[in-house]
């Protein structure tokens, strides 16, 4: 039987509803971790350590800072998402010229997913600003960047307002946007595949709720693996504006990778790394290359490839920077 459209926008609103819902319940306090130690990488050795460290400061209520605001961005994503997802899934449809009961390839349900996740951007990032905001507010205050912490939803979303105006609530759009439309993409995209693995041959709609579970597993794995970077820009990016002015989207990503190198959410002390930043003077009619950035985990490697592109660099005319990642240890020698 076939199900009106506005019936199945309806389902789709519900379904993303509930998803949000149970993904806050269950994942809030590895959330609030995760933005803890993305946007005060020194403060924390990993996440044990801002575990123990947020329940000996804060208390258990500490992992659930935010929650309101987590609740409303899960509920308002997945449902817009997923009420998209449907319509999206149409437009893909007229775009490759199928017929509308066709069944799309995993790619084109990528894709359609990936459209739909721009429209979910919009009601994610005010509500996700005021997440983050309450989530490491504590860190904010033990760094000095405020004088006085705001710990509820309504003295944050007042402060935003009076200091920035309603566009304040908008601050890492940009970033929000890299986010979610590439992750979702992949989230789709290794859903819909993991879905066509445990199918085998048979309807998709066959399938039970346990190679569901896994299928939306394996796509969320998929989706922060590719975006977690961006993720973390984004956290500093809506956190730290609330002491003042933040750099945009590409200015806090190069201070990211040239003072912590090569892992974004880590500091370079936690990790035992530091970075040494090598520059070759030439003349300046010589070409500017582009930044390079090398992971080198072995002493002899390191100094090898220092002579080796010095040389390079010389035969090609090129003048730039490279950036060599190796243990702090080795300044101990």
């Amino acid at each position: 039987m076939r199900i009106n459209s506005a019936v199945q926008a309806a389902i789709d609103l519900t379904a993303g509803a509930a998803g949000g819902t149970a993904c806050v319940v269950t994942g809030q306090p590895f959330d609030t971790a995760k933005v803890k130690m993305q946007t005060f990488p020194n403060m924390y050795k990993g996440l044990v350590d801002c575990f123990v460290k947020t329940y000996k400061q804060v208390g258990f209520r500490g992992f659930y800072k935010g929650t309101s605001p987590a609740l409303v961005a899960n509920i308002a994503e997945n449902s817009v998402l997923f009420m998209c997802y449907g319509f999206c899934q149409q437009i893909v449809r007229r775009i490759v010229g199928v017929d509308r009961k066709t069944k799309l390839s995993d790619l084109q349900n990528a894709a359609a997913g990936s459209f739909a996740s721009a429209f979910a951007t919009l009601v994610l990032c005010p509500t996700e600003l005021v997440k983050c905001r309450l989530q490491a507010m504590h860190e904010m205050e033990l760094s000095g960047k405020i004088n006085q912490g705001h710990n509820t939803v309504w003295s944050v979303v007042k402060g935003v307002i009076q200091k920035d105006g309603p566009l304040g609530f908008y601050r890492g759009l940009s970033s929000t946007l890299l986010r979610e439309v590439p992750g979702y993409f992949f989230f789709f995209g290794g859903y819909e595949l993991s879905r066509t693995f445990f199918a085998s041959g048979r309807s998709k709609d066959e399938l039970g709720p346990i190679p569901l579970l896994l299928s939306g597993g394996f796509g969320g794995s998929c989706l922060w693996i590719a975006v977690y970077p961006v993720d973390c820009v984004k956290s500093r990016i809506q956190v730290l504006s609330m002491a003042g002015k933040q750099a945009g989207f590409m200015g806090t990503f190069v201070t990211v990778v040239r003072t912590e190198g090569e892992y974004p959410s880590r500091s370079t002390e936690s990790i035992g790394l530091q970075t040494e930043i090598y520059t070759l003077q030439y003349p300046k009619t010589l070409k500017k290359a582009s930044p390079v950035i090398m992971p080198v985990r072995d002493r002899q490697l390191f100094l090898a490839s220092k002579y080796l592109l010095h040389v390079v660099w010389k035969a090609w005319n090129l003048e730039t920077e490279t950036y060599f990642i190796f243990p702090a240890s080795w300044y101990r020698r």
